[in-house]
């Protein structure tokens, strides 16, 4: 009993140390992502996307690289950008850049797994988007394009009443208020997934002998860094499915990332993991929901397929050059998560930032309306992540308490 309540104890102060190293990089990324939200408008990414193809897919990355990295914020702006216009690969590279190639994504990747993930992520992001592109050039897959169109609807007159330049914007506090209501929006979208992900994570770490990731991930432990091309293949399909069972979005499964890495599962197994969160139940469903099943399904299998290709190209490409990160250089289990350090200075500075915004967007502009298209996520899953979040930490508080005072 005494070792269980010291794993608890361990495990839950594993988890508000993952807490405590993100949490300027959240605040750092949502921020930017909710400025940009606001000052880029969706109607001037339409006017730009639907022309020529191989400008479509630049643009559609570009766009993607600067909007938000939640997947349901995600797909909807996909839906949008497409229905009004823009072509089906451009928004295929949206929707593939604004989960994996999104400035807070790659901040959140340096804390927990090291600059080769970084690359990784990028240079990966954009072979996802090239791949998904060859593919949809190689199958070219008309009839579903016209038949996902048809069920989107016809276009829609869009008007936009906010015409002011992005410069003129900067100047309003009407419109930084709008950038703090968005901002909290993002942390709405994300605080069930995130409190779950990383509970998750500091529970496996203190409970989860690594006996159990060396039969799910063959070859994986004692220190084996020489895969064979069967045993990679096979760390990229499992990741995947580890990525399916804990669906928790691209930020919450970070940590469990960085778990699964320092256990001794491949670069190409982690990073296939993080890929992962675009093929998926839940975003299937949303698919066939805006699109009709039969696209839906070539979704998936258009992603997964770029998705392996990709890890494979990333691994033997980072081999290559000798560039493999080593797993023993990811710390996931640190016993001075809360030194006084720049992360201590960067999370007072941005929670004292996040105060004032909550201020300005909450209480003294509480009457202004902003509202952004998500995509429909299902009651009985939402209802589900919030309550196992609050679960999580009733968890934690034990957990903590058994820490410091048991």
């Amino acid at each position: 009993m005494n070792d269980f309540l010291k794993q608890w104890g361990e495990a839950a102060y594993t988890t508000a140390g993952f807490f405590w190293m993100a949490l300027w990089a959240f605040a750092l990324g949502y921020l930017i992502s909710s400025m940009i939200q606001i000052f880029v408008t969706e109607k001037r990414m339409q006017k730009t996307m639907g022309g020529n193809e191989t400008k479509g897919v630049l643009l559609g990355t570009f766009f993607g690289f600067i909007s938000s990295s939640c997947s349901f914020a995600a797909l909807a702006s996909t839906k949008s950008l497409f229905k009004k216009g823009a072509s089906f690969v451009a928004s295929i590279a949206f929707l593939l850049a604004s989960t994996n190639l999104v400035i807070e994504l790659g901040i959140i990747i340096s804390i927990f797994l090291g600059w080769q993930f970084v690359v990784g992520e990028y240079v990966g992001g954009v072979l996802l988007i090239l791949l998904s592109w060859i593919l949809i050039r190689l199958i070219n897959p008309k009839k579903l394009i016209e038949n996902a169109r048809k069920n989107l609807g016809e276009k829609e007159d869009d008007t936009d009443p906010d015409s002011k330049s992005w410069k003129q914007k900067m100047k309003s506090e009407e419109s930084w208020a709008k950038v703090a209501k968005q901002y909290g929006m993002e942390w709405k979208m994300v605080w069930k997934d995130v409190t779950v992900g990383f509970t998750i994570a500091g529970i496996v770490a203190a409970f989860v002998p690594d006996a159990w990731f060396q039969t799910l991930f063959i070859g994986s432990g004692d220190g084996n860094t020489d895969f064979s091309f069967l045993e990679i293949l096979e760390h990229i399909i499992v990741g995947p499915v580890a990525a399916f069972i804990t669906f928790i979005g691209s930020m919450g499964n970070i940590p469990l990332a960085a778990l699964l890495f320092g256990k001794g599962v491949s670069f190409a197994g982690v990073m296939a993991f993080i890929f992962s969160d675009l093929v998926v139940f839940p975003i299937l469903r949303i698919n066939a929901k805006y699109y009709g099943w039969k696209m839906s399904l070539f979704i998936l299998f258009l992603l997964f397929t770029s998705l392996v290709g990709a890890s494979l190209l990333l691994h033997y490409g980072f081999e290559a050059f000798q560039l493999l990160p080593n797993p023993s250089q990811v710390k996931v289990q640190d016993a001075s998560y809360f030194k006084l350090n720049y992360t201590f200075f960067l999370n007072l500075a941005f929670l004292a930032g996040s105060g004032y915004l909550l201020y300005l967007g909450f209480f003294k502009h509480k009457d202004m309306m902003h509202m952004k298209e998500m995509a429909p996520k299902s009651k009985t899953l939402e209802r589900t992540l919030k309550y196992a979040a609050l679960g999580c930490y009733v968890w934690l508080t034990a957990g903590l308490l058994i820490k410091f005072f048991n």
